[in-house]
């Protein structure tokens, strides 16, 4: 399978079909137990695990179903937490306010996720995902712990996020009305690609 840069697309399947273990490596979270994975034509597997965990930092933003979000941390705080350690060349603080606007939580900054709907938390998400620039964006279910219309929100913030910034999204999903609006859906199941269209 080969995905390109700028494409928004939908991964579809049942449960235990393999579509976050897919996520998984193509994020570097994992090695596959056969074959191989490249980037631009680089196979990122035979690096170092620093230099594996430099690459996820520049060019990957993950968002699960479950927001990870650190309890004792205010929204700012979790958007900065990929950066705690990292020298960049930018304001790490400025950074944050930003991606915070950029999702529409610019009151929210000081707000603990217990304070925040399910919708807040996941775009504080993916605020967090989004605050160093990553060219690709691995979105493993984010909209299946939402209700219909926020899970519609959150889908048109990732369309507006590849549009306008020009980062590829992988989207997981079971909610085939959001697949359809991809520009490409790929589908599962046991472990295998049934479909790419």
């Amino acid at each position: 399978m080969t995905f390109k840069n700028k494409e928004f697309t939908a991964i579809i399947g049942p449960s235990g079909s393999g579509k976050s273990t897919l996520l998984s490596l193509i994020g570097t979270l994992d090695e596959p137990t056969d074959g191989i994975i490249t980037y631009d034509h680089e196979q990122i597997q035979m690096k170092n695990k620093n230099k594996i965990a430099d690459f996820r930092f520049q060019e990957i933003g993950f968002i699960f179903q479950q927001f990870h979000l650190l309890p004792t941390l205010t929204a700012i705080e979790n958007v900065l937490t990929p950066l705690f350690t990292r020298k960049v060349p930018y304001d790490k603080l400025e950074r944050a306010i930003e991606v915070l606007k950029q999702v529409g939580l610019q009151d929210k900054h000081h707000s603990l996720p217990s304070q925040l709907s399910g919708g807040q938390q996941q775009r504080v998400a993916i605020a967090r995902a989004i605050v160093h620039k990553p060219s690709w964006l691995l979105a493993d279910e984010p909209t299946g712990n939402l209700d219909t219309r926020t899970g519609e929100q959150i889908f048109a913030l990732l369309k507006e996020l590849n549009e306008k910034e020009q980062c590829s999204v992988l989207f997981v999903t079971h909610d085939t009305a959001l697949a359809a609006k991809a520009n490409r859906i790929i589908s599962m199941k046991d472990g295998m690609v049934i479909s790419d269209k």
